[in-house]
């Protein structure tokens, strides 16, 4: 099932595009790069290096090159880890759902293959409903197939392409890519990397996101740790209201989870968004989902699973 097309999907879809710009274009611009053959961290254009050059010369102590250590490398690496792991706090895996360059992959061939067999994952155990959140009605098609497998291959090596180029200067990779000139280390790089990402993201997207992300299961954590956080609220009270639709909050979900459960099976929530915007499509504005911080006199907080007969609309 496509993702539904709200105000609110708009805006994440340009913060994706954005995002995966600057993923893309970072080290083509001097925004950020590792140079090995420097040996040293570009940043903003300038070498960021760790003011040791003075100390190994002698021309300054050891408690001046432990300063420099500590305002270069320490406070920057701690300002930027603690503001994300309070954004993570109180407001979840937003950077997952909203920046992410792989989940924009991820969400991205998840479509694809929808279009083409039905299912946003091999490992999905039935087609969704080809009935989509705003009416419309979605059936398979074949060709789709060939474009799942472009996507993935385009993807992997255009991520394998830019993984280099954060080692070594933009300028003599994409220069020797183009006239194909690739020394046999660089050849080696990318097309190893092409076929790794290749099966990652044909096999194991989302599942990467969800057990083997590093950034995401910290944010998880973070997010988890406080009950007061923002999250997918369903209002239980109008579960009847579920009665007629096909589940499309949950077959919406790029992380494949059951978005009217507790908070706690919905670890890996990435903010997201789209079954809230499916909801609101299928309930004409008023949604039986929101994201906000539990109220429990007005929503439900429990594990819910409406306990209604789910009518399929094939």
């Amino acid at each position: 099932m496509l993702a539904p097309t709200t105000k609110t999907q708009t805006y994440r879809n340009l913060g994706q595009i954005a995002f995966f710009a600057l993923f893309m274009f970072a080290p083509v611009l001097d925004i950020f790069r590792l140079d090995l053959i420097e040996g040293n961290f570009i940043l903003l254009g300038f070498n960021w290096t760790l003011g040791l050059t003075e100390w190994q010369q002698g021309d300054a102590s050891a408690a001046e090159a432990a300063l420099n250590i500590l305002i270069r490398v320490f406070i920057p690496l701690f300002a930027l880890a603690g503001t994300f792991i309070i954004s993570s706090y109180f407001w979840g895996r937003l950077y997952c759902g909203w920046l992410c360059p792989h989940y924009t992959v991820v969400e991205t061939i998840n479509k694809l293959m929808t279009r083409a067999i039905g299912k946003p994952s091999l490992w999905e155990n039935k087609k969704l409903p080809e009935k989509q959140a705003d009416g419309s009605i979605q059936k398979t098609n074949p060709v789709f197939k060939i474009f799942t497998f472009l996507a993935i291959i385009g993807f992997a090596f255009l991520w394998a392409v830019s993984f280099m180029t954060y080692l070594l200067p933009p300028k003599m990779i994409y220069h020797n890519l183009f006239n194909f000139q690739l020394t046999f280390n660089q050849s080696l790089f990318i097309g190893v990397a092409t076929i790794l990402l290749s099966i990652e993201f044909a096999f194991a997207r989302h599942f990467f996101c969800r057990f083997a992300c590093a950034v995401g299961i910290f944010q998880s954590l973070a997010w988890m740790s406080n009950n007061s956080a923002r999250a997918i609220q369903f209002d239980g009270t109008r579960a009847d209201e579920c009665k007629d639709c096909n589940e499309a909050c949950d077959n919406v979900c790029p992380m494949r989870l059951k978005t009217r459960t507790s908070k706690r099976k919905k670890f890996t929530c990435t903010t997201c968004l789209a079954c809230v915007s499916a909801c609101e499509q299928v309930q004409s504005g008023d949604s039986l989902l929101s994201w906000e911080k539990p109220d429990e006199n007005a929503r439900s907080t429990s594990p819910v699973f409406v306990p209604l007969k789910i009518k399929k609309d094939k």
